[in-house]
């Protein structure tokens, strides 16, 4: 297996992998995002208020923020595949205990609190796996694209699937849904999906760390989620969080220089490749939850689409982000990493001045589906090469915690997009509401290029040669890092004669 996929040509068990992987992603974003458009029928259902469902799905939000890079972590000590099998066990539970539901309370237990821990626990194996199982950058970025675009394609269509289902059918449906998804996904990684590696009973678990890594980030995102309704306690929070985290840094340093292991290593922050990485990562999730957000709420407010309508616009940048991401091996092959970032940022940027362009100049909804596709395209380009950029930096031994690390830093971009956007919305800088949600986007394609910049400073590694030619003459993935700080790729033979730990610190 592995010989086949050093050479670029997973095998067909491998590519099996991928199913249950990529699934794994979607029903967790799609649970992040359909909620969205079911609000009113929820509250009206349980007899609760449109801010009491709000507080679940922002609970949600919390706990999967607050968990990720725990979770990461446990990967380590008890195995990515046992991971992976009981967060999906409590994403499932949590799913059909939210279907039953009667009241908010036994909605908040099953929804944001059962599938945040799942998501908590089974994401980062997923990427974990991935990385472990795929060690060459073409295979590699053909499993990372078709696993981002699952992802994608869950949080675009999430709206327009949970409007069908609880239009159709009811939104408890919605919950059956996933609860299906999940048995599927079980029944599929039971056979197919093998650990690489054994677990290490004798790994410690930093609960201190835990405990800490947790709290700042809850402050963090309430700050960010408390943007539109008070400036000082946002500020507050946010400062709050940073004290907190500040604490866990220094209780990280000094368990490090005790001999003891930490949560998360310095070692971590200390690669700039990969620090630049998760710049990109998220600004990438805060540009596309951001324009989702503003984009459906545009739709609905000021034009009166209905969630259907609004969800069946939307697959226009669910279709740019499909056809991007199941190119994402062939990009791999001819362009570096860097280039597909900065052209991912390029593209995302003009698909928004294109849908602001279209929309001043016509009032037909066929104007809003260039831009929309040219969006979904530039978001695809990019999301695949800056996971793989992250994952690769680092051997096996720090993957549990470089992908908790990175899903967290993801969530909170998501979670910072929707802020951003709901903020300039309700704040009434502009004359008319129209005004407001095109300064929204206008902002968004700022931040946009900032992640344009950060990209730039990323090493211009040169791609893998195609199959049969010979691969540049830098190292294996998990034998040593050449001086950028990228992994680059030997030819299988001289791979095999590798034996030497790779450096996560080296810049």
């Amino acid at each position: 297996m592995t010989e086949q996929v050093r050479s670029g040509r997973p095998s067909a068990a491998l590519r099996r992998v991928l199913i249950p992987l990529a699934l794994a992603q979607f029903i967790c974003s799609f649970a992040g995002s359909n909620m969205n458009v079911m609000i009113n029928e929820i509250a009206t259902d349980l007899g609760t208020t449109v801010q009491g469902v709000q507080l679940a799905i922002t609970l949600f939000l919390l706990v999967m923020a607050a968990l990720m890079i725990p979770g990461g972590k446990l990967t380590d000590r008890y195995g990515r595949k046992r991971c992976l099998n009981v967060g999906l066990a409590v994403f499932g539970l949590g799913a059909l205990i939210s279907s039953f539901a009667q009241g908010l309370p036994m909605l908040i237990i099953g929804y944001s609190i059962l599938e945040g821990i799942g998501t908590a626990l089974l994401i980062p194996p997923v990427y974990i796996l991935t990385t472990m199982l795929f060690t060459d950058v073409t295979s590699r970025a053909r499993a990372f694209g078709a696993i981002n675009g699952m992802g994608g394609i869950g949080a675009a269509t999430g709206p327009l699937i949970g409007g069908i289902i609880a239009t159709a059918i009811s939104w408890r449906a919605a919950f059956v849904f996933q609860a299906a998804i999940i048995v599927v996904i079980v029944l599929l990684s039971r056979r197919d999906v093998r650990d690489p590696l054994p677990a290490d009973a004798t790994k410690s678990f930093d609960i201190t760390g835990a405990v800490l890594s947790a709290a700042g980030l809850i402050l963090v995102v309430l700050g960010i989620l408390a943007a539109d309704n008070n400036g000082w306690l946002m500020l507050g929070l946010i400062a709050a969080g940073a004290l907190v985290l500040t604490w866990f840094f220094f209780s990280v340093r000094a368990k490090e220089r005790a001999g003891r292991e930490p949560l998360l290593t310095l070692a971590l922050f200390r690669n700039r490749t990969s620090n630049l990485g998760l710049v990109t990562q998220n600004i990438q999730w805060l540009v596309l939850l951001g324009i989702s957000f503003t984009v459906s709420a545009y739709l609905q407010v000021i034009y009166g689409y209905n969630p259907i309508q609004t969800g069946l616009i939307l697959t226009a940048a669910t279709a740019g982000l499909l056809l991007s991401s199941a190119a994402a091996e062939r990009f791999a092959t001819r362009r570096t990493q860097r280039a597909l970032i900065m052209a991912g940022f390029v593209l995302t940027v003009t698909g928004i001045v294109l849908f602001i362009a279209l929309d001043v100049v016509s009032t037909s909804v066929l104007a809003y589906l260039p831009g929309l596709f040219v969006i979904g395209f530039g978001v695809g380009a990019m999301l695949t090469p800056s996971v793989n950029v992250v994952q690769s930096a680092f051997p096996d031994n720090l993957q549990g915690e470089i992908s908790g690390l990175s899903r967290s830093v993801s969530n909170l971009g998501s979670s910072l997009g929707t802020a951003i956007a709901g903020t300039i919305l309700v704040a009434g800088i502009t004359k008319t509401p129209e005004r407001s949600y095109g300064l929204a986007l206008a902002v968004l394609a700022a931040i946009g290029l900032v992640g344009l910049v950060a990209a730039s400073f990323l090493p211009a590694t040169r791609p893998p040669a195609p199959a049969g030619e010979s691969l540049p003459t830098t190292p294996h993935p998990y034998a040593k890092h050449n001086e950028s700080g990228i992994p680059g790729f030997t030819s299988p033979q001289d791979a095999d004669k590798s034996t030497a730990t790779p450096d996560p610190t080296a810049d």
